[in-house]
């Protein structure tokens, strides 16, 4: 009996681990099954579904490509919607994520403050966001950029503040043994070891607001969102088949561009 313990392999984890991976483990399949259960979306369901669903995308097909030369005006309006939002969120997340950064904003009521404002700020859907601006202002761009550039913000102040607290704070140490001033160390110390994150953030965030901005279209705060929802409620699949192919080719192209880019960086 002894001899057959001794070759046994020995666990890779201790027994209290296993059982703590265990319980959590069961943990996430309760609370699937809670979840399926309160919100009635069973399998069963889905089952049901995919023959109404084999009929419906069998009417978008073929895309009628004679569509095309009307959809490039709000295509272009949609690339602009999110240039313009990318590019005014890019700036205005520079000083929020200095205050919400820990190691740069030693006063703690301000640090606390800026971090409770971005975490509003993207507790709020883009597509709330829309429907606001749109009850405000009314039906068009502005609104849509508006939505993008709130909700642009709340991800790059974010991710830029946390980057920012991940940095080597041996160089600002340093400059400030020399008597340099804030904005010098912040300069000279702290934005050569951010700027390529920050670029990389800010591409990414505007492949997030070319999808984001079709989707406010459907809101009415402009751009191609606005037709493609024309189109699917006058039933013309086609026609809507063909402005979701633009948008897929779109969103690979400026995924790729965007990548290549940010190879060149980081």
């Amino acid at each position: 009996m002894k001899l057959e313990e001794q070759k046994s392999a020995p666990s890779l984890l201790p027994a209290k681990t296993k059982a703590r991976i265990s319980v959590i483990f069961a943990a996430v399949i309760g609370f699937y099954i809670l979840s399926t259960v309160k919100t009635g979306a069973t399998i069963g369901d889905l089952l049901d579904g995919i023959p109404n669903m084999g009929r419906v995308i069998v009417k978008f097909f073929p895309p009628n490509f004679n569509v095309f030369v009307h959809i490039i005006e709000p295509l272009a309006v949609t690339i602009q919607m999110a240039i313009i939002a990318t590019t005014v969120a890019a700036f205005l997340c520079i000083p929020l994520s200095l205050l919400a950064a820990q190691n740069v904003t030693s006063n703690k009521f301000v640090y606390t403050f800026v971090r409770s404002l971005l975490n509003i700020l993207r507790t709020i859907p883009d597509l709330v966001l829309a429907v606001i601006f749109v009850g405000l202002f009314g039906i068009g761009v502005l609104p849509g950029i508006l939505a993008l550039i709130i909700f642009s913000l709340g991800i790059l102040a974010k991710l830029i503040s946390e980057t920012i607290e991940s940095v080597d704070m041996n160089p600002m140490e340093a400059m400030s043994a020399s008597g340099a001033n804030t904005l010098q160390k912040i300069s000279f110390a702290l934005i050569p070891q951010v700027l390529p994150q920050f670029v990389s953030f800010v591409l990414y965030v505007f492949e997030i607001n070319i999808r984001a901005s079709v989707v406010l279209g459907l809101v009415g705060a402009g751009g191609i969102g606005i037709v493609l929802s024309q189109q699917l409620k006058f039933y013309n699949y086609p026609n809507a088949m063909l402005i979701i192919l633009v948008i897929f080719v779109l969103v690979v192209v400026i995924e790729y561009i965007s990548t290549k880019i940010r190879e060149a960086i980081v």
